[in-house]
């Protein structure tokens, strides 16, 4: 692991209509990672938007 997966472990996760996903940022906090997740979700777009920690798989929060 290196310095920049340490600092920035929670994971912005974006997956659209076709079951692609996509890491949309890396952040330091789960907080800062759930604001930016909930602000693209409430765009309205049908994009499913989630948090997740590094090393680990499946959503920690979902929305759609």
């Amino acid at each position: 692991m290196n310095d920049s997966t340490v600092a920035l472990p929670w994971l912005v996760i974006r997956e659209d209509d076709n079951g692609n996903r996509y890491r949309v940022g890396r952040y330091a906090t789960r907080a800062e990672a759930q604001k930016i997740a909930d602000s693209l979700d409430g765009r309205g777009h049908k994009q499913l938007y989630w948090v997740e920690r590094l090393g680990r798989s499946g959503p920690a929060v979902a929305h759609d």
